[in-house]
């Protein structure tokens, strides 16, 4: 009988084949930990490991599957996925192909909204710095909430009780469901475009998942990102959501944004008449403190008697005049002084006089100077005929011509002492007129004479 060898390839496409056919296999539910999380980027697939402590299976989630997911999977997460088991016949590995996950243990919809919560508090869209206030007296408010229920009713019955001056413009929108989260984002954004004041976003309590919209990051970045201060009144008190945070100023309740939106029309009425009497009281205290003012100044001598202080003014003004004329007549002497004193001094400095002046000073000057030079002359030729004469004096020649001698050793040295020669040696003697080469015969000292 003839051996049939399969190949790889028919041999993975017929085990393929088998799961891909096995029903039991094709909508399994798994429990496990996440271990080698991968996120392609570029495709958008999520490649992970399921284990528990004695097994482990690979497994993918395509992207279409993956976006929607309400959570961030991570490594060492304990989850329950739906899904079916394959081969990937590149590797021959079989695997879990799945089509919907969530965290076991912590719901979904919760752990959702910590991940985003953390995510967006690093980013500090929660942060003071960022929160805008709120108008105290709007003209124009948008409330953006669901067209039907309690929290649109209180609002609009809140306001119109506390301040009824305000235009309110309602902007109906889904607040749960698939589609609630762009309902809301386009609302917030169509407000945007026109002249409002205030935004209110609010809706009525409910479940996590009736608040979901509310947790969702495109309605927390509109929020954010609006031109306008928004106020939140999502649930009950006790309810928080991601929209609260991001918003300029978050309310417990619906009713309770509406009071924050709006001031007390009778706090306001209430207030404008306390200033409107504080107003009168303080004018009336500032015409009588001016009236008093007045009354002094009328009292004093110049209202009284204004004649004399006329009279007083003009003889002031006579006395001013005469020191004024007296003095302008002392400065103009001064100057005119000061004029025949500058003029004495340039006349002084003119050309002609400051030349003739250094013409007969250079005649003086070169006077001095033929002087000197003929006294210095006189002198130098006294000193020179004394140095002469002593130089004449100091000269050698001059001394030998007494008899004295010069005496020179065989190495041309001045011989200056008995002891600078020996018997036999050739000496030079230099007289006045020439020189003698003698030979030492014998040496005396002065003792030995």
């Amino acid at each position: 009988m003839d051996k049939k060898y399969l190949t790889i390839s028919a041999l993975t496409d017929y085990i393929k084949h088998k799961l891909d056919t096995d029903q039991h296999l094709q909508r399994i539910f798994v429990q496990g930990e996440i271990s080698d999380y991968y996120y392609h980027k570029m495709s958008g697939h999520i490649y992970l490991t399921l284990k528990d402590e004695n097994a482990q299976i690979r497994a993918v989630m395509y992207r279409r599957d993956n976006l929607q997911l309400t959570f961030t999977p991570k490594s060492g997460m304990s989850v329950f996925v739906t899904g079916n088991i394959s081969v990937y016949k590149k590797t021959g590995q079989y695997q879990l192909y799945i089509q919907q996950m969530e965290p076991s243990g912590i719901g979904a919809l919760h752990l959702a909204f910590e991940q985003l919560k953390e995510k967006l508090s690093k980013q500090q869209y929660f942060a003071e710095k960022y929160k805008r206030d709120i108008p105290s007296y709007p003209k124009k408010i948008a409330v953006i909430t669901s067209r039907e229920g309690a929290a649109v009713r209180d609002i609009i019955t809140t306001i119109e009780q506390r301040y009824p001056i305000v235009q309110i413009v309602i902007f109906p929108v889904t607040v749960q469901g698939d589609f609630s989260a762009d309902s809301i984002v386009q609302a917030i954004a169509r407000v945007n475009e026109g002249q409002y004041d205030t935004i209110i976003v609010a809706r009525g309590g409910g479940s996590l998942a009736d608040l979901a919209s509310f947790n969702d990051e495109k309605v927390a970045m509109a929020i954010f990102h609006s031109d306008i201060p928004v106020i939140t009144g999502i649930g009950h008190e006790t309810d928080t959501t991601i929209s609260d945070l991001v918003a300029d100023l978050r309310a417990p309740t619906p009713t309770g944004a509406a009071q924050a939106a709006v001031p007390s029309l009778t706090e306001v009425t209430r207030t404008i008449t306390y200033f409107k009497k504080e107003i009168i009281r303080l004018t009336r205290l500032s015409y009588m403190k001016k009236n008093e003012r007045v009354q002094q100044l009328v009292s004093r001598r110049a209202f009284t008697y204004p004649l004399h202080l006329i009279r007083d003014k003009t003889q002031y003004i006579d006395q001013l005049s005469s020191q004024l004329v007296q003095t302008l007549t002392i400065q103009l002497q001064r100057k005119q002084q000061r004029k025949q004193q500058l003029k004495a001094r340039l006349d002084k400095q003119h050309p002609t006089e400051k030349l003739n002046h250094s013409k007969q000073q250079l005649l003086f000057l070169n006077k001095q100077l033929q002087h000197k030079l003929r006294l210095s002359f006189r002198n130098k030729q006294h000193t020179f005929a004394i140095l002469m004469e002593k130089l004449s004096l100091l000269n050698p020649l001059q001394i030998m011509q007494r008899g004295y001698s010069i005496t020179y050793s065989k190495t041309n040295e001045v011989v200056k002492s008995i002891h600078h020669v020996e018997t036999g040696d050739d000496i030079r003697v230099q007289l006045y007129d020439g020189t003698l080469h003698c030979l030492v015969k014998e040496v005396n000292t002065s003792d030995d004479e």
